[in-house]
């Protein structure tokens, strides 16, 4: 009987690394949007203005973009489509609640002002990572 040939086994250490920057992304705008926004408390943080947007949203999509490595769950089989189709939908979800919102208050989209474009570019460009991955 011939030997089968398993692909490469999922690594922990990669799946861990990927969902820790996913959720300290997610974490750091919470925390900057809910507690460090009105300069009272955690000043630092204040400091750093709409550079907070870019660390949080930064970190959840190098999250991502460790997830589509084939040793990880969404970097295999059915979880590439399902990774490139929800980048691919968020970003261009993003960018129309954007243009469709114009002066409402949404809490993130109305702070980051045109830069909303490269948040849902960024969640595209992450689609394509996962697109590179599909076999």
């Amino acid at each position: 009987m011939p030997a089968r040939t398993v692909g490469p086994s999922i690594s922990i250490v990669r799946t861990a690394l990927a969902a820790l920057f996913v959720v300290a992304g997610i974490a750091w705008m919470v925390v900057y949007l809910n507690v460090a926004q009105d300069g009272e408390s955690l000043t630092w943080m204040s400091d750093l203005k709409r550079w907070n947007f870019l660390i949080g949203f930064g970190a959840l999509l190098i999250g991502l973009a460790i997830a589509a490595h084939p040793s990880t769950p969404l970097g295999r089989g059915r979880g590439v489509v399902v990774g490139m189709l929800g980048c691919f939908l968020i970003g261009l979800i993003w960018i129309v609640v954007y243009y469709m919102a114009g002066d409402a208050s949404l809490p993130v989209i109305a702070n980051l002002d045109q830069y909303n474009l490269i948040v849902g570019i960024g969640f595209m460009a992450v689609g394509f990572v996962y697109a590179t991955r599909w076999e």
